[in-house]
């Protein structure tokens, strides 16, 4: 079909807004190859833990079909979004996005299940951060903490859940597309179902209090904050780097790595992530230091010096060459997201104005949201209170007794679901359940907060979702390869919960 341009309009930068087959698309010239990007907003923030993996899913099987060509191509699933991208000549790029539409009309179903197995092979290879776990700590196991999550709903998608997700989600109002070039090439058709915009998913939380602190793994410490997105706060994330590096590193010799980083989470928030390593030996020495540094910038300390450096950089990114194509891929996201975009003149400002005081109110506003993982003690010394680990109450419900050990048992209600055995009480909840786990054998597996199931059936199906107040980290997977209903524990005590995210 005859790919139609609808009237635009040209930005202060020289990137071009227009329309193609309904999906809002930006253009700006660049030399040499032409690259694209095809982005929607869908990901895996906006599932539940009995669907999650969908969209993942639909992204392997929409580039199935490109396997053995010979484009420099990709797909990539985040929280917020799903993204396909490619670099090539004019022709390859409408090879691939036309394919990558296409599938997405007509997913190749017959590639479910093989496609579903190369996902747990990929999950199985994946080399897991310092920080995965944060996620599921702030969270739960909803919104933005099933990233945190395996993708546990693989087993159950049927080929019309698949469908459907792709044809609500994957639409030409849901997305927005990226391309190096001064005009459309010739011969897109990028047809696709029509839709809406996807508004992005309300963030749970798991956290009753912030500042907060859990045992992490070894190796290391990790803070994230959440908060509102601004140039100020992404200078301060470059200044805590260099002083963690300078304090960490230089001065201590605690840590080889130690470091911070801004990434944006969704239209109007963003995630402050610190991170420092150190030798066993070393991990209590670097967590002080660590939380020193903190409580240097919260008292106003911050090096003048130190915010020029970072000023300066951020400045000298405007003089790159071919500048208004290399700002195309976060112009493409922030139209997507429905952030507000910045001209070059109104980016230098900001970053311009920011003074030491802004990134002293920043430093403050870091510590009061803070999540903590640490190796070793914890830092309740420090102001922090330790992050709920168990569920003030259990539900009511038919109880399923573990054959292993018949003291610990499933506890499944219309309104959630618990685990507990004598002095264990796992999470429980309202309505809002996210799901459980199906096995192969149809026997159920608790693993998220709360879930509705039937004992004769215990794939779960998920509620709207309700207040997250009383929601708690999850807990890691138990096996409930054979229960028998009706059983009770051989003793009884106060209950609490056993087992931690991860």
């Amino acid at each position: 079909m005859t790919t139609e341009t609808g009237p635009g309009h040209t930005t202060a930068d020289g990137i071009v807004h227009t329309t193609v087959d309904g999906i809002r698309t930006v253009l700006a010239p660049a030399a040499g190859p032409v690259t694209a990007g095809l982005l929607f907003r869908v990901g895996r923030a906006d599932e539940t833990l009995a669907t999650s993996g969908v969209t993942h899913l639909v992204e392997h099987l929409a580039l199935h079909r490109h396997g053995l060509g010979d484009l420099h191509y990709n797909g990539a699933t985040a929280a917020a979004y799903t993204h396909f991208h490619v670099t090539g000549t004019p022709a390859d790029v409408v090879e691939y996005l036309n394919g990558v539409c296409a599938a997405l009309r007509d997913l190749p179903m017959d590639r479910l299940e093989t496609e579903k197995e190369i996902l747990r092979t990929e999950a199985a290879g994946r080399r897991h951060g310092p920080g995965e776990a944060m996620a599921t700590w702030r969270y739960g196991s909803r919104s933005y903490g099933l990233v945190g999550y395996p993708e546990a709903g693989l087993h159950g998608l049927t080929a019309d859940d698949v469908r459907e997700w792709a044809r609500s989600r994957f639409t030409a109002e849901n997305a927005v597309l990226w391309i190096t070039a001064g005009s459309v090439p010739e011969g897109l058709d990028l047809t696709l179902p029509a839709g809406e915009w996807l508004p992005l998913p309300e963030p749970t939380s798991a956290l009753p209090a912030t500042p907060a602190w859990f045992h992490g793994d070894d190796g290391g410490v990790v803070l994230s904050s959440v908060l509102p997105r601004s140039t100020e706060a992404s200078l301060f994330a470059d200044v805590l780097g260099k002083e963690l590096f300078r304090e960490l590193r230089q001065k201590g010799g605690y840590s080889y790595t130690a470091a911070a980083d801004y990434t944006p989470r969704d239209t109007g928030s963003a995630t402050v992530t610190a991170y420092a390593d150190a030798l066993p030996q070393k991990q209590d020495a670097l967590v002080g230091a660590f939380v020193d540094v903190f409580a240097k910038l919260r008292a106003g300390r911050v090096e003048q010096a130190d915010l020029d450096s970072v000023r300066a950089s951020a400045l000298a990114a405007f003089d790159t060459p071919e500048l208004a194509a290399r700002m195309l891929p976060g112009h493409a996201m922030d139209l997507l997201l429905r952030h507000r975009t910045l001209t070059t003149a109104e980016a230098r400002a900001e970053i311009e104005a920011v003074t030491v005081a802004d990134l002293h109110r920043v430093a403050k506003a870091v510590w009061a949201d803070a999540l903590m993982s640490v190796p070793g003690r914890g830092v309740d010394w420090a102001g922090l209170s330790a992050a709920p680990a168990q569920s003030p109450d259990t539900v009511t419900g038919r109880r399923y007794s573990s054959v292993e050990d018949g003291s610990v048992a499933l506890l499944v209600a219309a309104d959630g679901v618990s685990v507990v055995s004598p002095g264990a009480r796992s999470p429980s909840g309202t309505p809002s359940a996210p799901s459980c786990r199906s096995t192969p054998t149809a026997a159920a597996t608790s693993w998220a907060t709360t879930a509705s199931a039937s004992p004769s059936n215990p794939r779960c199906t998920a509620s709207p979702p309700l207040s997250s107040r009383r929601w708690t980290p999850p807990c890691r997977p138990r096996p409930w390869s054979a229960c028998r209903p009706g059983t009770r524990p051989a003793s009884r005590g106060r209950t609490r919960r056993r087992s931690r995210p991860g």
